[in-house]
């Protein structure tokens, strides 16, 4: 097949997890036999095209010059270049077979693409502004994310959803029929050790915490529904049986300098260290580097910063919330605790710093549940069914409504 895939993420430009997941996507997608064609804003100074080792197609879309250049303003605006974008794109190579769209912040193009090349529209939703808020849409901005999700989903022919709580959420709160909802899980690409030695791996590790002094590292968008400020809550309870132990804190977000102040007030400054933004390397050694890796979101559609850790052989501690509940099995693969309460935190960090042991087992379970459940390659299989279940639905929706123009695939399958 041929796939349009919008997306407002790609490298150079990356945020959080959607970008990775639109990244390793394509990529496995190319690699079974899907062209793949991504148009997204050159939002980094990327190159305007290329095709990348996998066969990707990328195609960055200059940001027009436009009068309000605050947020909301910028993506309608970029929306409407990409939609330019895409129809000559459609022209260049003879069409797509489907359009697949990425959150809301490319829901203007994709669904005006839909209507104007009459192809089918299937959107991945990787979070919702009602769950980043809590449940709660008190801002004009808010309530216009929540109103372009809703358009976006009942455009949509098939929604993909990351997890059976992402289902569940886009049914309640748009009420979209349970059966027009596949659920396709995130994956994580495992790598090799980024220490060619044990000695290699000690010299980084020194730079955080002594060979003595327990280390655990957290990671991801430092906002509310993260949880970070639950997990400093707890650190004080952690201190009074690991009294020396470190703890790593690892992003950037607008709830940074709230967090830090929360540190110091509690007289935790000495114990917590705040990098901001660090490199993927970086983030890798670190997982490989700390004893414990801890995810305290309190909202989660997913949580693919666990996979990361659990494909670094890390043990896990997470919040018992939304994705992070399914990808992490309590004394399997990791432990959970109950979100937003501190002390069963402390709970979940203490047990693993005090059982190395059973922490370890752990460990490798989770290593081989990432390796057999969360590949690539599997999740572009999944995907594939689905745009085929996507592009039969619309082809017999077409038929029903007597359409007389030629049904046929402008692309080629996969194996």
């Amino acid at each position: 097949m041929r796939i349009l895939m919008l997306s407002w993420e790609y490298p150079p430009h990356l945020i959080g997890g959607l970008g990775r997941h639109v990244t390793d996507l394509t990529d496995a997608l190319a690699q079974i036999g899907v062209e793949v064609h991504v148009v997204t804003p050159n939002l980094h100074h990327g190159d305007r095209y290329e095709i990348t080792a996998q066969g990707v197609h990328v195609h960055r879309v200059a940001v027009p010059p436009v009068a309000d250049r605050t947020f909301f303003p910028l993506t309608q605006e970029l929306n409407v270049a990409l939609r330019h974008a895409a129809l000559e794109l459609r022209r260049r190579v003879g069409g797509f077979d489907l359009i697949h769209a990425h959150d809301w912040l490319v829901a203007s193009a994709g669904m005006t693409l839909k209507r104007s090349c009459h192809l089918p529209l299937l959107a991945t939703i990787h979070a919702t502004e009602r769950g980043r808020q809590q449940g709660h849409l008190t801002t004009d901005l808010s309530v216009q994310i929540d109103r372009l999700e809703r358009l976006l989903v009942s455009e949509a022919i098939r929604v993909i959803a990351c997890s059976h709580f992402m289902a569940h959420e886009i049914h309640v709160a748009f009420n979209a029929p349970r059966e027009k909802i596949n659920v396709v899980p995130n994956g994580v690409v495992v790598k090799p050790s980024p220490f060619g030695s044990d000695e290699e791996r000690l010299a980084f590790r020194r730079r955080f915490a002594r060979d003595d002094q327990p280390l655990v590292f957290s990671v991801g968008r430092v906002v509310y529904e993260k949880g970070f400020h639950v997990l400093v809550d707890a650190w004080s309870q952690v201190l009074t049986q690991f009294p020396q132990a470190r703890l790593v804190i690892a992003g950037a977000g607008d709830y940074l300098d709230a967090l830090r102040d929360r540190t110091h007030r509690t007289g935790l400054t000495d114990f917590v260290l705040f990098t901001g933004r660090i490199s993927d390397d970086e983030r890798d050694r670190l997982y490989h580097a700390a004893d414990a890796a801890v995810f305290p979101s309190l909202y989660e559609p997913f949580g693919i910063v666990a996979l990361e850790a659990m494909a670094a052989k890390c043990p896990v501690v997470v919040a018992h919330a939304g994705g992070l509940a399914e990808v992490v099995k309590l004394h399997e693969t990791g432990l959970t605790v109950y979100p937003n309460n501190a002390d069963s935190l402390a709970w979940g960090i203490l047990h693993t710093l005090a059982h190395p042991d059973w922490s370890r087992q752990r460990a490798s379970n989770a290593f081989h549940e990432v390796c057999t459940r969360y590949n690539w390659h599997a999740i572009a299989h999944s995907t594939l069914d689905v745009y085929r279940q996507a592009y039969e639905e619309w082809r017999e929706a077409q038929r029903n409504a007597h359409t007389t123009a030629p049904l046929q695939f402008a692309g080629v399958y996969g194996p």
